[in-house]
């Protein structure tokens, strides 16, 4: 007898769906064809083992099951339970009637239990596509699945509850869809700008590159706040779209980090990997190719302590994500690509001892030292970096003070107004949100210069010896200081404030 039950390959954030073939017929032998991979081959145990400890036969007949389309890899174990269906309902131990209505997936054990599984969102989205009527998945996947509108999502914590579901014996758990509204407001972050003393420079630097999309890189000796103030730029960031907390999820749930019974992701990402990462770690790849470091803050910040700590390779593979906000791996078969949209933030000592330019302590690097430490940082990737931000250390007399400045939610109500402005700007630019994605034939036309701001800027490239590639970058953030100031205009403060933000470009940097 010949039954078809339904399942999904995930490849990058997406899935295909996965028709199993299940045949019985004459002989004693099982066949498992569609290109499997180690995992789904070693599934004929576990389903034999959950089959008969669940109180069920195992066929003593030839049991050939084929994963289609057969030119797509089957990796995991994921496919345990709906193999495990297709041959019970082949061997007629259960009925058949609405098999065909649900994409199952789910790890077996041997006793039966349902182990939860990966890439369960984007599963759900393509069930839902392609016409299902639900989608049944181990009870910790299903709020992940949840959110997809109009799916039935049931839930089963072991083989016979599906079993019995299908042959009219037993209700599963129908969970409820789980709505997410555009902006909903996140206020639990455990970082808040209120618990900094001092450091005002920084916070406004750090309000510009929330307001435009910038990246950033902070300069400045040990203590002075760099860690501190970067762990709470996402607290001033706009609140996640549906689009945007459904793409963050795919990825969180492909690489396998949403918790248990966790829906959408709802607070833009934070990744801070260490400086010991490797290339794969942090873009993606492997074997079985995987979200790295620079996906999983996809739609937020992906923050580097110690900048030229990190490896030269690992530092330049970020150079075309950083350009393109995507990953692409390419493999002699295949090709997979993952979303990477981030800011990035990172921080770096002025020298190795980490007192250069210190106001206060002296440094101990010899001449050659300081040069050779900011080389480790390469031009073309600090040219994908807007402002560069040197922190000074707070004085005593700032520690010792009652902390009276300015809450996250505060910041972020004008970071969402200049936001506002800018989506008004680009609303018919395709892939363009904010100022840092501005294209660079817009320049002309959306940061136009009157005769006092261009005279400014010319006489800074000139005196500080700034390179040419910190013209765009200028021009940029000056474009977002003049939306925090709701101008229509770039004026010429908004120039002289812009140029401050490019130390690593002036001469006694040399960066």
């Amino acid at each position: 007898m010949l039954v078809k039950t339904y399942g999904c390959a995930v490849t990058g954030i997406n899935a295909t769906k996965v028709t199993i073939e299940v045949n019985i017929s004459q002989g004693i032998n099982f066949f498992l064809v569609g290109l499997p991979d180690s995992a789904v081959k070693e599934s004929q145990q576990r389903i034999i083992a959950a089959i008969k400890n669940t109180g069920f036969k195992m066929p003593g007949k030839t049991i050939t099951v084929n994963m289609a389309p057969a030119d797509i890899r089957k990796e995991g174990s994921s496919y345990d339970l709906p193999i495990a269906i297709g041959i019970l309902a082949a061997s007629e131990q259960l009925l058949i009637d609405s098999i065909a209505d649900y994409v199952m997936m789910g790890e077996l054990s041997l006793d039966g239990e349902l182990r939860s599984v990966r890439g369960v969102l984007p599963i759900a989205i393509k069930a839902k596509e392609d016409g299902f009527k639900g989608i049944i998945l181990p009870m910790q996947n299903i709020a992940e699945a949840s959110v997809v509108e109009g799916l039935e999502v049931y839930g089963a914590t072991n083989l016979k509850e599906i079993i019995d579901f299908f042959n009219g014996k037993f209700l599963l758990h129908k969970e409820e869809f789980n709505e997410y509204l555009d902006g909903e407001i996140q206020s639990n972050y455990e970082f808040d700008f209120c618990d900094v003393r001092g450091q005002e420079n920084i916070k406004r630097a750090l309000e510009i590159a929330a307001a435009g999309g910038h990246n950033v890189i902070l300069i400045g000796p040990p203590g002075a706040g760099k860690t501190m103030l970067s762990k709470r730029l996402p607290s001033i960031l706009p609140s996640l779209t549906t689009q945007e907390a459904l793409e963050t999820t795919k990825i969180h749930s492909v690489a396998g980090k949403l918790g248990k019974r966790t829906g959408l992701v709802k607070q833009r990402p934070f990744r801070s990997p260490h400086h010991t990462i490797s290339d794969v770690a942090l873009v993606g790849g492997g074997g079985n190719p995987q979200p790295g470091e620079i996906s999983l803050a996809h739609n937020g910040v992906l923050f580097l302590d110690e900048l030229p700590e990190f490896k030269r390779t690992v530092l330049e593979v970020m150079r075309q994500p950083l350009e393109d906000r995507v990953v692409t791996i390419s493999r002699a078969k295949s090709t997979v690509e993952y979303p990477a949209s981030f800011m990035l933030i990172a921080s770096m000592n002025p020298c190795p001892c980490g007192f250069y330019n210190h106001p206060e302590k002296e440094c101990v690097c010899g001449p050659g030292l300081v040069q050779k430490y900011l080389n480790k940082i390469s031009g073309p990737l600090l040219d994908r970096i807007d402002l560069h931000v040197e922190v000074t250390p707070v004085p005593f007399s700032e520690l010792s003070k009652d902390p009276a400045t300015e809450k996250s939610v505060d910041i972020k109500e004008r970071v969402l107004k200049a936001r506002t402005i800018q989506s008004m700007r680009y609303k018919s630019r395709e892939g363009v949100y904010n100022n840092a994605q501005m294209k660079t034939k817009d320049l002309q036309s959306i940061c136009k210069l009157d005769d006092a701001s261009t005279a400014l800027l010319k006489t800074a490239m000139e005196r500080l010896g700034l390179s040419a590639r910190a013209y765009d970058r200028i021009l940029k953030v000056a474009r977002t200081i003049a939306d925090l100031d709701h101008s229509t205009n770039i004026q010429t403060n908004h120039i002289a404030e812009a140029i401050q933000y490019r130390s690593l470009d002036r001469s006694g940097w040399a960066g």
